[in-house]
């Protein structure tokens, strides 16, 4: 299945050598939503083998077309991108890979769309790179080569995106609920706070500076309900679990809010 307008994205590799960079795009090619793919001229080009490699791929595989120039692979298209590991001598439209995605995306609407990439050892010729609108540079670190495949790849996923539109929620977990009320956190921390008042933990330390820094982080971590509930818990239990030691020592019990502070302590 297609995404949009993916369905007019071609992808067409230059005098590919290697048959498992073949496979390895064509692999890509079915995570990303793209169907159409031309070979001009590979070195070997083993439809079994490459299944082996790409799994459940016969559709794609079937599909593939084979040029013997680069012109009559790009011929019926309306746009071409072609890509670089580094700007050329020649001035060209340089972009990087989102923003060529954009454009192809937005230039499939219109008719058929190429993406170009060159041989594994030298990449596309200046020839080739006369054929495109626009050329892509994926940037790197000072080793600027990438397998034909991992550029292949870059380049399918922010096309994905792209046409894709609004990105989705991700998934959350089956037990997600709804964010807590600030009445409801309030009782988070009223549970976290007795927790540490039991274990006296604010022994040397100013309660409503841990107590400030605690809001600080759980506000940051955005709980859900239950998220906060459990938090809540922890504090309770701590503290009733160290109350019933004190009362079976014969101690005196701890309060359940703690000690309270002074008005100028509060948070």
């Amino acid at each position: 299945m297609t995404v949009g307008s993916l369905s007019r994205v071609v992808i067409v590799l230059d005098h590919p050598q290697n048959v498992v960079n073949i496979a390895g795009v064509i692999r890509l090619m079915m995570n990303f939503g793209l169907s159409r793919l031309r070979l001009v001229r590979p070195d070997e080009f083993d439809p079994h083998r490459i299944e082996g490699i790409a799994h459940r791929s016969a559709f794609l595989i079937e599909a593939t077309t084979l040029h013997d120039t680069l012109g009559d692979a790009v011929a019926d298209c309306t746009w071409v991108l072609g890509t670089t590991a580094r700007p050329r001598t020649a001035g060209r439209n340089y972009v990087r890979p989102r923003e060529a995605a954009q454009a192809v995306v937005r230039n499939a609407t219109d008719g058929d769309v190429a993406v170009l990439f060159g041989r594994e050892d030298k990449g596309l010729s200046n020839d080739a790179l006369d054929l495109c609108h626009a050329v892509a540079i994926i940037p790197t670190s000072e080793y600027s080569s990438l397998n034909l495949a991992q550029a292949a790849l870059v380049i399918a996923y922010e096309t994905f995106l792209a046409a894709e539109g609004p990105a989705e929620e991700l998934p959350r977990g089956r037990r997600a609920t709804r964010p807590p009320t600030q009445a409801e956190l309030e009782v988070t921390y009223r549970g976290l706070r007795q927790g540490l008042q039991a274990i006296d933990f604010f022994k040397a330390r100013k309660p409503s500076a841990i107590m400030r820094t605690l809001r600080t982080l759980v506000a940051r971590a955005q709980p859900d309900l239950r998220e906060a509930k459990l938090l809540g818990a922890i504090g309770f239990e701590t503290g009733h679990y160290i109350g019933r030691l004190g009362a079976g020592q014969g101690e005196e019990p701890i309060p359940p809010e703690g000690e309270r502070e002074s008005p100028s302590d509060t948070p």
